[in-house]
């Protein structure tokens, strides 16, 4: 503990005096955040408000370390043998053939999944996977809900590290989300995608026109882990460098600083990923389960987003999501353009924000409709949900908008 303490000192010291160049010598802070959607130039905003550690349940994000990096970390010492790293074989059948492997869809086109949670999670833990579950309802058709009687569900155990079967195979079946390593958001979807039918995305039959395979790094007993599934369900869907299934660059490298996995023929292309489900983890889920879904999630520091056919008027019917993440800052949404039909209470057509990344999280604007443009939202964190539903009784323009990250500044202590 005292070693930990030492190091985090160290830690601050180092960040304060980063931030002491920055401000005096004038150099811009460089926000590497991949790509935007954006048509301006961001604003900094700064809030003069305390930073206090977070309350989230979810362990925080390493810049520095995909998801399955850290999955790697925390199965070191699993006692279970794993394919890939956390995914447990199937007597029964090979770990690509998954035949009747797939969670059943109701009538009303959401697919159900069962689960139970280890008794031994705090309300922290408990709060943490619900979040990164909510994610799932929000964005596509998959809903998990607490089991009642049901043959087939998910144990959600705290087990010895993070792993999962590979689909449904019946009866309860064992996700391990350990306290004290798994408990990142990222982990959490990674293992329960597993248990909805999908594999590594380098695994993929068509793989090697992607990614390049470096096996001189390879220790030959991790290279079954590298294995090329030719048979695998692509579902006509691109490969996805930045899905939440992706291994990172270093993911059994012998020799450090050597890559495994490189890119082709761009080298430079930022595999692995930290935050969640990307947009492709998104798609793949829909088509697997014949799921129809609006929602797109923007990682981006900032960027805009409008509603379809905007400043042309949008369709009836519509039920759409966007799910903004930024890197550890807030998010402040501008209204730049804003009509949409008006109704009492605004029960027909209209724009709701959430303080989080799904429907079950705080609001930030409820239901808003007509053509006074609402004034500026801020996230209590990085992620910010967008709702946009419309009926059938009539249409308008719609909305657009723009999203800045919002730059947080500690008060000056009020001590000597």
């Amino acid at each position: 503990m005292v070693c930990q303490n030492w190091r985090m000192d160290l830690k601050m010291f180092l960040v304060f005096t980063a931030f002491l160049l920055h401000t005096t010598l004038g150099f811009p802070i460089q926000d590497n955040s991949g790509n935007t959607t954006a048509t301006t130039e961001p604003t900094q905003v700064t809030t003069e408000e305390e930073i206090y550690e977070s309350p989230s349940p979810i362990e925080t994000d390493s810049e520095d370390e995909v998801v399955f990096n850290r999955i790697l970390k925390v199965n070191k010492d699993c006692s279970r043998y794993l394919q890939e790293g956390d995914i447990v074989p199937q007597r029964s059948r090979s770990a690509i053939n998954c035949r009747n492997c797939y969670w059943p869809q109701s009538s009303d086109g959401i697919v159900r999944i069962p689960y139970v949670l280890d008794p031994t999670y705090e309300e922290s833990h408990i709060r943490g996977i619900q979040e990164a579950m909510a994610e799932f309802e929000t964005l596509t058709c998959i809903n998990f809900v607490k089991r009642k009687t049901e043959r087939d569900y998910l144990s959600i155990k705290s087990a010895d590290g993070c792993w999962s079967n590979y689909g449904k195979v019946g009866g309860g079946q064992t996700v391990s989300v350990m306290k004290g390593g798994c408990m990142w958001k990222g982990i959490i979807q990674h293992e329960l995608d597993h248990a909805l039918g999908f594999l590594h995305e380098h695994s993929r039959s068509d793989r090697d026109k992607y990614v390049k395979i470096m096996w001189e790094y390879i220790s030959p007993a991790d290279r079954p882990d590298f294995k090329k599934f030719e048979n695998s369900n692509n579902l006509g869907l691109p490969y996805d460098y930045s899905s939440v299934m992706h291994y990172g660059p270093y993911t059994f490298t012998n020799t450090t600083g050597k890559a495994t996995i490189v890119p082709i023929p761009d080298g430079a292309v930022h595999i692995g990923q930290r935050q969640g489900l990307s947009n492709m983890d998104v798609a793949k889920i829909n088509k697997l389960y014949n799921c129809s879904r609006c929602s797109t999630i923007i990682d981006a520091a900032f960027g805009s987003l409008k509603s379809a056919n905007h400043p042309r008027n949008y369709s009836d019917n519509t039920n759409c999501v966007w799910l903004i993440r930024t890197r550890s800052r807030k998010i402040s949404l501008h209204f730049r353009a804003f009509e949409l039909q008006k109704t009492r209470g605004c029960q027909g057509d209209y724009v709701k924000v959430y303080d989080g990344s799904s429907k079950s999280s705080a609001v930030l604007m409820d239901k808003t409709c007509g053509s006074k443009i609402p004034t500026d939202v801020v996230a209590s964190s990085n992620l910010m949900l967008v709702e946009f539903v419309t009926d059938g009784a009539g249409t308008a323009s719609g909305f657009q908008a723009t999203f800045t990250s919002v730059r947080i500044q500690r008060k000056p202590s009020s001590h000597n």
